[in-house]
């Protein structure tokens, strides 16, 4: 190359020569590729899905309102009350069959020890009374039509189990056995005067009697087959009537069963009452 051809190539380079800072920045070979931003979320979407999550107890914050402050400050999370706690109805007693519910009733009046009412019988097997009645009416006929030696009553506005009157005999002698603990004939005739006269007060008794039975009342309170029942109101005495022991021993339900007396009354009783005058 000539001198003249040397000197053309360095002007023309010199002419081309682009300072550094005027040169275009070119990415480097080893730069790590930046991570790509994620995509903002949508509004409409935040604002359609729900505030809180079911069964969370807590609000949770609104994306849309913490991008308009720009997130400058944390809303705390409104505490919820408690779940209110709901208890389970109990449920009801299963419906006896015919058969169970005569055997439960059977088991019961076998171990009580006084009359026991059809609405307590219905609410210790938990079944209606309406069920209860009719079926005690049935256990009693059955007893009575099998000829069995005990009998199913109402007594004392209750039921109970009680022997039978043609075997009276054995159970005395079985339940006595030689001791005496009837009452005595003076107790009889007062409580019998009590029975039928009630409410009376013990003068009117010792005027039918005709003997002072203070000493026979005391005894039959003792014994629980008599009470006091108030007073009288013109001379202030006390009243006295039969309990619902003295109808438990007697197997009767009210004292309106208790037996007429006429039959027993002899025959001339008027001209004995106008004697006695």
């Amino acid at each position: 190359m000539s001198d003249e051809q040397r000197r053309d190539s360095l002007a023309d380079q010199a002419a081309a020569w682009v300072p550094p800072w005027e040169r275009p920045r070119q990415p480097e070979a080893e730069a790590v590729a930046a991570p790509t931003p994620a995509p903002a979320p949508d509004v409409t979407d935040i604002a359609a899905e729900p505030a809180t999550p079911p069964g969370s107890g807590q609000v949770a914050p609104n994306p849309v309102a913490a991008a308009e402050t720009g997130g400058a400050r944390d809303v705390p999370p409104r505490q919820t009350s408690g779940r209110r706690r709901v208890t389970a109805a109990p449920e009801p007693a299963p419906e006896l069959s015919d058969a169970e519910l005569r055997g439960a009733l059977e088991a019961i009046l076998l171990v009580v020890d006084e009359p026991v009412s059809e609405l307590v019988l219905a609410q210790v097997l938990e079944q209606p009374a309406e069920r209860v009645g009719p079926m005690l009416d049935d256990i009693a006929a059955g007893y009575t039509a099998a000829g069995h030696g005990f009998e199913l009553r109402r007594a004392a506005g209750g039921w109970r189990l009680y022997t039978r009157p043609e075997y009276a005999t054995y159970v005395e002698r079985f339940v006595l056995d030689g001791q005496s603990v009837r009452l005595t004939q003076a107790a009889l005739e007062t409580l019998a005067v009590v029975a039928y006269k009630q409410p009376v007060t013990r003068s009117r008794i010792s005027a039918i009697r005709g003997v002072n039975c203070d000493g026979v009342i005391r005894t039959l309170v003792t014994r629980g087959l008599v009470e006091e029942c108030g007073t009288e109101t013109d001379s202030g005495a006390f009243l006295y009537k039969t309990t619902t022991l003295f109808l438990e021993k007697l197997g009767l339900n009210t004292v309106h069963e208790l037996p007429p007396l006429a039959p027993f009354l002899p025959d001339d009783v008027e001209e004995l009452a106008d004697a006695t005058r």
